[in-house]
């Protein structure tokens, strides 16, 4: 007897509140569980890659699997490449800050001089075309670029300006599409990356965010998905 099919396509976010903004937007689009698995893993690319995995391996010994691992969420987006209360679409999920410092500036972990085995995919890990894709057309208005996955959200200009000259395709920067992405990787799974932009990346303004919007976007998206 051949093995069970994958049946669901699991959506990684990191808390509650995206999740539920998420399962809103299935739900009302008649998703069923059966299709669409939405879970909050934590915040961070460490949560977010142990809780992906963990997911990951418990679908796997169950026999069913998962066809897609998108990670979704909020994002800070870069001013005048997205606007607040958009979307965007990862072509890579890169570790914005994983390498180390120098006295010429920043070095990213794949200009250290280590061998594939030892960077395991290096800092960034490439969104599945086929997926991307298929969320691509079903969100047109949807913006494609580098994520930047941080440890420390951005709140300088000093900082945001370092961003921009060493990504310059980079549209926004989340805390967690790295992690889901290394998870999904290293399991053989297609990944995306989904945000929905909630403030500008740069000094911290918190009245500026717009975060409802965001979380309402959200649910638009996975409500086009079906």
């Amino acid at each position: 007897m051949s093995p069970p099919e994958p049946a669901s396509v699991l959506v990684v976010t990191a808390v509650p509140a995206e999740a539920r903004a998420v399962r809103t937007g299935l739900d009302g689009a008649g998703l069923t569980a059966e299709t669409w698995s939405v879970v909050p893993v934590g915040v961070g690319p460490a949560a977010a890659a142990a809780g992906t995995a963990r997911l990951l391996a418990k679908a796997e010994a169950a026999g069913t699997g998962y066809r897609a691992v998108i990670s979704a969420g909020v994002a800070g987006g870069f001013p005048d490449r997205v606007e607040v209360g958009t979307l965007v679409l990862a072509t890579r999920s890169v570790a914005a800050d994983l390498g180390a410092e120098s006295p010429d500036g920043f070095l990213p972990i794949d200009e250290l001089g280590m061998t594939p085995e030892q960077l395991r995919g290096g800092g960034a890990v490439t969104a599945d075309p086929t997926l991307s894709g298929a969320l691509a057309t079903a969100l047109p208005s949807a913006t494609a670029g580098v994520i930047l996955t941080v440890n420390t959200v951005t709140g300088t200009v000093r900082t945001t300006q370092a961003l921009r000259a060493r990504h310059p395709d980079a549209v926004a920067e989340a805390m967690e599409g790295y992690g889901v992405g290394v998870a999904a990787a290293q399991a053989g799974v297609p990944f995306a990356e989904l945000r929905a932009i909630s403030n500008p990346i740069g000094p911290r303004d918190r009245a500026a965010w717009r975060l409802a919007d965001a979380l309402a976007a959200l649910t638009e998206a996975a409500a086009a998905l079906a």
